[in-house]
């Protein structure tokens, strides 16, 4: 059995925050809840918790209601919900008392998780003497000192340098190789592609992808081709906005290949969109043909950053063009001289 969130919505007054949410998250997985601000992750998952209570719809675990399931979650919020004036210990002892974590136990499983975390010495340090980092650190080791089944995270990575991200990256395969479930939201693609096996984006409180990871890349509808050969120096430029230049590569014949899309020129190779039906291996094979010496070939799905911007940035993009556009005609109505103070 599995976590089910089943149509689940919720609202603020006029506010729509969940539209009839669903997905299902299999135990012992990492999974990935993206959006972008204020598309409901936090709302979605604090009626996961029980913290907050749908309008309607239902949340289950292995077929029981979360409404009795508290000791079956650890949370971590994106906002610090620590002690700032109590000693590390202290605090970390207080937050698993309220689950009924033996003392010794729980001053043991703090020590190991210190020593793991790099940070022993900050023990009998006061919270509000610690980095965000270091808080960030602290704030995880309380959200599973009861050994919870599913741990829900806000944001983890936030406020950690590159070398506690890795630290924590081990600590989620630790935890799901134990069989604990996992989920978090981020807006690092790169963390959610490097850990998660499934994904759901939400949009305005809906749900608009949802499944294993790679059955989304592959619902795309396209694969991606990098492409490098000698002699292309000039693929490195760009325009101030970002748009490709015209190509002066030696590589236009790429842009007349049917089903292949130019959409970027790297450092020192060229990355395109190959259409369903299209062959990729027919790149190489006009290179080839053509005579060049290829040193790059790589045939890989869409990133998760693209898929995010698919599906949601683009709305926002032409969302900022139709008020752009309204506000255009609003003050070309106006008549000259006419102008509102």
């Amino acid at each position: 059995m599995s976590l089910v969130v089943d149509h689940v919505s919720k609202s603020f007054g006029p506010v729509r925050a969940l539209d009839g949410v669903s997905f299902s998250v299999e135990p012992g997985r990492i999974f990935g809840l993206l959006g972008a601000n204020g598309a409901g992750k936090t709302s979605c998952m604090r009626i996961v918790l029980d913290i907050l209570r749908a309008d309607s719809g239902s949340v289950t675990w292995q077929g029981r209601a979360n409404t009795d399931l508290a000791r079956t979650w650890g949370y971590l919020p994106e906002e610090r919900g620590l002690y700032l004036r109590m000693k590390v210990i202290d605090v970390l002892r207080f937050f698993a008392a309220l689950y009924g974590v033996p003392e010794a136990q729980a001053t043991a499983e703090v020590e190991d998780w210190l020593k793991r975390f790099r940070m022993p010495e900050y023990r009998d340090r006061r919270v509000e003497e610690l980095s965000k980092g270091n808080q960030q650190k602290i704030q995880f080791i309380a959200a599973i000192l009861h050994d919870p089944q599913v741990l829900i995270m806000d944001e983890p990575f936030s406020g950690l340098d590159p070398v506690n991200v890795q630290l924590l990256k081990e600590a989620f395969l630790e935890m799901r190789d134990r069989g604990k479930t996992l989920i978090f939201s981020t807006h690092q693609m790169d963390q959610v592609e490097e850990l998660c096996e499934a994904i759901t984006i939400i949009d305005r409180g809906r749900v608009v992808e949802s499944g294993p990871l790679r059955e989304v890349k592959r619902r795309m509808g396209r694969q991606v081709v990098r492409l490098a050969v000698d002699e292309t120096d000039g693929a490195a430029t760009t325009t101030a906005g970002g748009e490709l230049p015209p190509s002066s590569d030696g590589l236009e014949w790429v842009e007349q290949i049917p089903g292949v899309t130019l959409t970027r020129r790297g450092e020192d190779y060229l990355e395109m969109h190959v259409a369903t039906g299209t062959d990729p291996e027919s790149i190489l094979q006009a290179a080839l043909a053509r005579g060049e010496r290829v040193t790059r070939f790589e045939i890989a799905d869409p990133s998760l950053e693209e898929i995010f911007i698919e599906r949601v940035g683009n709305r926002e993009i032409e969302e900022e063009r139709h008020l752009a556009s309204g506000r255009q005609e609003r003050e070309a109505s106006v008549p000259a001289g006419k102008e509102t103070q």
